[in-house]
């Protein structure tokens, strides 16, 4: 099982935050994880002062991801100096031996291109905390909006799964039930523009999301 067992929550992260009323309006909604984003091709890039701000904001029990793209050594070094992160999320074609060298836990982002191996992958990243299943399109690393074919997520993989790609409040109850991740990933499906968040798409996220793991009633 990918992660929803027993009617555990399936657990939500909400991406590419660039503020701190955004942030703490995810957070008030029932957001486990907010992701901050080290790549300045994104329209969701950061700085340091703005991560810095945003996490220090960010209460108990809330995790702190760092989004990079193939970074280098010294740039991860410096977000985990100034910045207070808990999880760190790589997006690009970053190793193990990269990813585990920061002495942080980490995510490694898998882009669903024709031929991947999930379970080949699983092996090769088993340091990891999860691994995030997200769509591919050439050229871009990530946050492109589409969803890949959830049927192509295995039953069982020896990483939790989170599920990312075009998750909308309208499909993520199906992604959940198709595919059942330990967590979803969502930035652009609950973004009234690119990098602002939009109240009611939140919460209307959120809602689905919970309410996935209720009991149906008799």
């Amino acid at each position: 099982m990918n992660g929803l067992q027993g009617g555990m929550r399936t657990r939500v992260k909400i991406c590419g935050l660039t503020s701190v009323e955004d942030a703490l309006l995810a957070v008030r909604f029932g957001a486990d994880a907010i992701g901050l984003v080290f790549y300045e091709s994104s329209p969701r890039s950061v700085t340091l002062e703005k991560a810095a701000e945003i996490a220090q904001m960010m209460p108990a029990f809330v995790t702190r991801t760092a989004l990079f793209v193939n970074p280098d050594v010294a740039y991860v070094q410096a977000v985990l100096n100034q910045v207070s992160v808990d999880l760190l999320q790589f997006h690009g074609e970053e190793s193990p031996e990269f990813c585990e060298q920061f002495s942080c836990a980490y995510i490694k982002a898998i882009r669903m291109r024709e031929g991947v191996d999930l379970l080949a992958s699983s092996q090769q990243y088993q340091a990891s905390s999860g691994l995030l299943l997200d769509a591919y399109k050439a050229g871009i690393p990530g946050g492109t909006g589409e969803q890949f074919d959830w049927e192509r997520v295995p039953a069982t993989l020896s990483k939790p799964i989170i599920l990312a790609g075009g998750l909308t409040s309208d499909n993520v109850l199906q992604a959940i039930q198709q595919t059942q991740p330990w967590a979803v990933d969502v930035s652009g499906g609950v973004e009234a523009e690119k990098g602002i968040k939009s109240p009611d798409k939140l919460k209307r996220f959120m809602d689905v999301v919970v309410g996935a793991s209720l009991p149906l009633s008799s």
